[in-house]
């Protein structure tokens, strides 16, 4: 088995583990599945925990993957649209967010129309920016600034984790209450973070890796869907924002970071 490594493209890591005839390919994010399944129809790739691989293009669907790949997706429908209910519960004043997304990331454009339906209904009018590298960030956050953006969501991607710090610390500079997609963003200072429970996810994707290697076809293994979720609050973000967190809240958190 052989995963892909950060240090290499989605497209040099595929092009790599197929040369070596991997056993299996198991993949962390959508842009490096797309490479391993454009290089390879044969070798089995197993999803961990990414985004939509129906819309994507990864499977034909969740119940019948029909080709090479299968495995776990972090995704579920309405995910995005909690996170905005959430952010506006923790901060009802809040009429404006700052929204970032990575379209280079297949999974962002999914996301960005849940948010645009739910908007209305939540109260709130989205000021969306695409980021094409980490160097985009401060812009972002200071054209955010100018259009009075007053809370922070970001789309599910991988370059929001790998630049989590300073993430957190332009919004901390900005004054903006978030909403993230990982939890790893809330323990870096971010106030709020809401996702599936990559942990539970993480280890059934090794499931399918076992079930693969003792035998079963990819394509008859049906994609899992995340049935439990982790919402992390960060109290000690939430009094340097001047926030306080209503007790209903609080009460529907996993872990309240003080």
């Amino acid at each position: 088995m052989a995963r892909n490594h950060p240090a290499f493209s989605p497209t040099c890591a595929a092009v790599l583990l197929g040369a070596l005839r991997a056993d299996i390919i198991a993949v962390t994010t959508t842009p490096a599945a797309q490479a391993a399944k454009n290089v390879t129809r044969t070798i089995p790739i197993v999803m961990v925990a990414l985004g939509d691989p129906v819309r994507t293009g990864l499977v034909h669907s969740l119940a019948r993957p029909g080709g090479n790949v299968t495995g776990v997706t972090a995704m579920a429908p309405g995910l995005s649209a909690k996170r905005l209910e959430l952010l506006k519960a923790a901060a009802p004043r809040v009429s404006r967010v700052l929204v970032l997304a990575y379209p280079v990331d297949p999974i962002a454009m999914p996301q960005i129309e849940e948010l645009k339906k739910a908007a209305p209904s939540v109260g709130v009018q989205l000021q969306i920016r695409n980021i094409g590298t980490a160097d985009d960030l401060p812009a972002a956050f200071d054209a955010g600034a100018k259009e009075r953006a007053e809370g922070l969501l970001t789309t599910s991607a991988s370059i929001f984790i790998v630049h989590h710090a300073r993430i957190t610390e332009l919004a901390a500079r900005h004054k903006l209450p978030a909403m993230y997609s990982n939890r790893l963003l809330a323990d870096a200072g971010g106030l709020m973070a809401y996702d599936a429970n990559r942990r539970g996810l993480e280890m059934a994707s090794g499931t399918y890796v076992d079930r693969i290697l003792k035998g079963a076809k990819p394509a008859d293994l049906p994609v899992e869907q995340p049935t439990k979720f982790e919402f992390v609050i960060n109290l000690k973000t939430a009094k340097a924002l001047g926030l306080t967190i209503p007790d209903s809240l609080l009460r529907r958190a996993d872990e309240i970071i003080q």
